[in-house]
């Protein structure tokens, strides 16, 4: 048996129904097209407002800067945050260190440097973004991943020994004041002397959170102390 036609209700309707579907196709490409191109403006613009504020800041960055005066206390806190003076000073401290707990502490220490180390390079290497045009490299003991400016290693490492410090040293208040005020001034003379951009202090001062953090879950017990320093010829 043959079907019957459609009717012309049902031939005027299908059509309709294609155009409809065709809207409903091109709408949600278009959303889809939208919510990229926004996302990549608030990219965009986060991006050109951290350039913009970095070199506001850097007020420090040659010696003809606007602060260009005050570029050889700023390097001076840089020493403070470099990773060279922080390790030398904790293996000389765990080699005089007659005490157990004070030994168990400075080796964490050292563990928790090493650690930022590593972590700061890997990132670094991956990311490689520059680091601002108006900074002068004269940086103390560089090396080739120091040319890369995300994340600031500084940050980090101050941020991760301010929380060391604070968790794990009996400090008065005014010391713990310093210690704090000492992160936040390390992280600022990072941008001031044209080292980083903003966010990469910012991300830095994350990362060192984090890694604190992580360091506290991996924390070396005395007992595997002594194995550690039996091992390396310390005791």
């Amino acid at each position: 048996l043959q079907q019957p036609p459609p009717s012309p209700r049902h031939r005027e309707a299908a059509p309709g129904l294609r155009r409809d579907s065709a809207s409903a196709s091109a709408s949600e490409d278009g959303r889809m097209k939208l919510n990229p191109s926004l996302l990549g403006i608030a990219l965009r613009s986060l991006l050109a407002v951290d350039l913009w504020l970095s070199k506001r800041l850097g007020v420090c960055a040659t010696d003809d800067s606007p602060w260009g005066s005050a570029r050889p206390i700023m390097k001076l806190i840089e020493v403070s945050g470099h990773g060279i003076p922080w390790l030398a000073g904790t293996v000389y401290c765990l080699a005089k260190s007659d005490s157990p707990a004070g030994q168990e502490v400075l080796l964490n220490l050292l563990l928790a440097l090493i650690l930022d180390l590593v972590l700061v390079g890997v990132v670094k290497s991956l990311v490689r973004r520059r680091r601002p045009t108006h900074n002068k490299m004269d940086m103390f003991a560089t090396f080739s991943v120091d040319r890369y400016s995300f994340p600031s290693g500084h940050a980090t490492r101050a941020a991760m020994g301010g929380r060391f410090f604070l968790n794990h040293l009996v400090l008065a208040v005014p010391l713990r004041i310093l210690v704090v005020l000492w992160v936040c001034i390390v992280g600022l003379s990072r941008v001031m002397l044209g080292r980083h951009n903003v966010t990469d202090v910012l991300c830095g001062f994350i990362m060192g959170y984090l890694q604190f953090s992580l360091v506290e879950y991996m924390w070396l017990s005395s007992n595997n102390l002594q194995t550690f320093l039996r091992l390396c010829g310390l005791k």
